[in-house]
């Protein structure tokens, strides 16, 4: 494929051969039609529900998506091109602005075409300006819809690059919105409002994408759900500032589109400099499930996706905080591993000066004065016990008091000759900076090589904020975002047995960029488990359900001081990675035995959450919550109900189990990890009493009784096909 750009007037390009000018790409039940021809440069005329490929059908219905000229407007109406601009006609938001010496109007034509399988590129060039850009388009196996935007600065003058987002057309009847807001502890609460005229933009500008970043943008019919009606959404892989937006205008046009956010002088490409958009990608679906698994599908099927059982994991923080000691920390490993805990982790306090938060980041040395002999004593105790050892460390940060800020104090981001506003009395390093760069991986490595670690808890506890490259620099959060891609591939490929944990605060980095080099989030700090109902099901639309901790906690939450039951903190931890966040040692062995059947029957069902579809149940009582995970062949499937208030009939009224086959049946029963709460003055239920055997039709579309439950309590149901 050519870049070369020559300075004769602008033509029209003649194409490659193709069918009347459209390229159709299809694959996983998803069509994806480009009109390659039209003025505004190529316009995406079709995504989502799977065409034929019938070449006078897609000629056809590019021609139908044509503007007519109209009164009081452009003597030719604009469309939503690809890289729409005002010089076309767009008046909506540009795919790409910016300026330089030649000017700020940018108008592209297309140069080349490549189409092979289920992937396009088009190169299109600007030459009155000097740019070239590069559009790829790919859809997975799943269906899932790839796009990526690169652009090239060909002329002989900087030019600065201020925006560049991919836009997805959706349908003109997707008039309503759903997506996530939050906070700390309360990461991804849904909001959702009408796709009204205008622009709807989120953006996120802390340098990472933040607690109250949405995951997903989605639009769809209104009163769209997780179990039906038609939704597309867009989610951008990436770690540092990003923008989505959601937009309607008077045309006819309503699209979803995304990119990074730029800020100043982070686009400016020298003479022959390009800068790409992340990936930004597409699903769609009848219902919310049908999209996330379009994800789901798509991520399993990577090379590097974890395949192995997940590890039962424990980890120490809110057990000893940070007071580290031997003894404790010998004796917790030997509850842990005595309930069936597979790898055991240890958190913050272990490097130098570390006695709390105010000081020692950026000083990755096992304290000497705490553990005297190294970490081996502890690492070969948990080793022995049958269990593998994982490390907490936050690389990117660093303390004021710490030996690392004293010595180099130009390896921390700022723009002014003040630092910036701490967070958690902590300042951020600079991994643009070759040295700190080679200082933070060389410690890394160390560690890993020294000690037989398996696991990194990578924690991220503050926001990028005026994080510059020194007092009057430039701004570094694209520069370090990517230095931190770096430096994860490295650690990979040096380790491959290695695995690393994204943690930010608990989930405020979640996306498929940094998910493309980990192998699984901290999905929240908080651990209450009436908390974490909401917060996991909009997670798992984008992460993989085995790709999400989920822990188990104390009988008193960390973070919210409610009482909760272990059988409903182990319920609602079940569809993810499994794992426990308590001190175990203050346990006694009734409770010991029951955190060990919890554990047992998560080992049980951890090939189906790694394997399974995740559900959710729509229109039950509003006190009710309902959740699954389908076996792929819809063979098996394990539901938890929850009440999270009373409900408004009593006994409850019939919930559905959405996700079976629905020709085949079923036999239905309540399992009970970890022992059966007392119900007194309750019949037990007819259908759980005897083998009850139901087809998935009546079970997800009239369903059965559930259980009468006190508030705070959980139900594990399991659907069998039975002969």
């Amino acid at each position: 494929m050519s870049t070369e750009i020559t300075q004769a007037p602008v033509v029209r390009p003649t194409i490659l051969p193709l069918t009347d000018g459209v390229i159709h790409l299809r694959r996983g039940g998803t069509s994806v039609v480009v009109d390659v021809h039209a003025l505004d440069g190529p316009v995406i005329v079709h995504w989502g529900v799977e065409l034929d490929d019938v070449p006078e059908q897609l000629a056809s219905l590019a021609a139908g998506a044509t503007l007519q000229r109209i009164s009081g407007g452009l003597d030719e109406t604009a469309r939503l091109g690809m890289l729409a601009t005002p010089a076309h006609g767009w008046l909506g938001t540009p795919g790409i602005d910016g300026h330089g010496e030649r000017g700020s109007s940018l108008r592209f034509s297309v140069t080349d075409i490549g189409v092979e399988d289920h992937e396009a590129t088009l190169l299109l060039s600007d030459v009155e300006t000097g740019l070239t850009a590069t559009l790829e388009l790919r859809l997975g196996a799943s269906g899932l819809f790839h796009q990526r935007i690169t652009v090239r600065n060909v002329s002989e003058d900087d030019f600065t690059l201020t925006s560049l987002q991919a836009a997805f057309p959706v349908p003109w009847d997707a008039t309503e919105l759903v997506e996530t807001t939050g906070r700390h502890l309360r990461e991804r609460s849904a909001q959702r409002h009408g796709f009204t005229f205008g622009t709807h933009l989120r953006e996120s500008r802390r340098g990472r994408p933040g607690a109250d970043a949405t995951l997903l943008l989605t639009a769809g019919r209104p009163g769209f759900g997780f179990e039906r009606g038609r939704v597309h959404g867009i989610h951008v892989a990436w770690s540092g500032n990003h923008r989505v937006m959601a937009e309607r205008v008077t045309t006819g046009e309503a699209f979803l589109a995304g990119g990074e956010l730029l800020l100043p002088g982070e686009g400016v490409l020298a003479p022959g400099e390009s800068m790409s958009t992340p990936w930004v990608m597409g699903s769609w679906g009848d219902g919310l499930s049908e999209l996330s698994h379009r994800f789901h599908d798509e991520w399993r099927a990577r090379p590097q996706h974890p395949r192995r059982p997940r590890p039962v994991t424990l980890n120490t923080w809110e057990a000893v905080y940070f007071d580290h000691d031997l003894g404790k920390l010998t004796e917790l490993a030997d509850v842990a591993a005595s309930v069936g805990v597979e790898r055991f982790v240890l958190d913050d306090g272990w490097f130098n000066g570390r006695r709390d938060d105010t000081a020692g980041l950026g000083d990755w040395f096992v304290d000497e004065q705490v553990w005297p002999e190294g970490l081996h004593p502890l690492v070969e105790h948990v080793h022995a016990a049958g269990m593998e050892f994982g490390l907490w460390v936050e690389p990117e940060m660093v303390n004021p008091d710490s030996d690392l800020a004293r010595k180099h104090p130009e390896w921390i981001l700022q723009a002014r000759q003040d630092l910036p506003p701490s967070g958690r009395l902590q300042q951020v390093l600079n991994l643009a900076h070759p040295n700190a760069y080679a200082f933070i991986a060389g410690r890394l490595h160390a560690l890993l090589e020294e000690y037989p670690i398996s696991y990194l808890k990578w924690d991220h506890n503050r926001d990028l904020v005026d994080a510059g490259s020194g007092p009057g620099g430039r701004n570094m959060v694209h520069n370090h975002t990517l230095a931190l891609y770096r430096l994860l591939d490295e650690l990979k490929q040096a380790h491959p047995t290695l695995e690393i944990e994204s943690c930010a605060s608990g989930g405020a980095r979640v996306d498929l960029g940094i998910l493309d080099r980990t192998d699984r989030i901290w999905t929240s700090d908080c651990l209450d488990p009436l908390e974490r109902l909401e917060n996991q099901k909009y997670t798992s639309l984008l992460v993989p359900p085995e790709m999400m901790g989920m822990h188990l906690t104390s009988p008193v939450v960390h973070s919210t001081r409610r009482t909760v039951s272990l059988n409903l903190s182990a319920a609602v931890a079940l569809f993810g990675h499994f794992g426990i966040e308590w001190d175990l040692t203050q346990t006694d062995h009734t409770t010991r035995a029951s955190i060990a059947e919890w554990v047992s029957f998560a080992k049980d069902i951890r090939d189906l959450v790694a394997t399974g579809r995740t559900v959710f149940g729509d229109g039950t009582d509003p006190g009710l919550d309902v959740r699954g995970m389908v076996a792929a062949d819809k063979s098996r499937a394990i539901y938890a109900v929850t009440q999270i208030t009373t409900t408004i009939t009593s006994p409850p009224a019939p919930i559905t189990l959405p996700g079976l086959n629905p020709h085949i049946n079923y036999r239905v029963r309540i399992i009970h990890p970890g022992g059966q709460d007392p119900q007194p003055g309750q019949s037990p239920l007819a259908w759980d009493r005897q083998e009850s055997v139901l087809n998935g039709h009546i079970l997800s579309t009239i369903g059965l009784r559930p259980p009468v439950q006190y508030p705070q309590q959980a139900t594990i149901i399991e659907a069998l096909h039975t002969i």
